[in-house]
C-alpha cells in the first residue's frame, strides 16, 4: 500500500531540477511508514493515544 501521493512526489522532485525512478514513491512509502511506526511507539511510552509532530 503506497502512501503517497506519486504525482505530488515527482513535482516537489521536478522543483528541484531532478527526475524520479518509478520505484521512488514505494520507497518513500516505506520510509514514511517506518517513521510513522516509531512515533506511535514514543507516543505510546508517554502515555498517550495522541501522535503528535515532536513524536517524528
Amino acid at each position: 500500500m503506497s502512501y503517497v501521493v506519486a504525482s505530488k512526489l515527482k513535482e516537489l522532485i521536478k522543483k528541484h531540477g531532478m527526475m524520479s525512478s518509478g520505484d521512488l514513491p514505494d520507497g518513500v512509502s516505506t520510509l514514511l511508514e517506518e517513521a510513522v511506526k516509531k512515533a506511535v511507539a514514543r507516543a505510546k511510552a508517554n502515555g498517550r493515544k495522541t501522535v503528535r509532530n515532536e513524536d517524528l
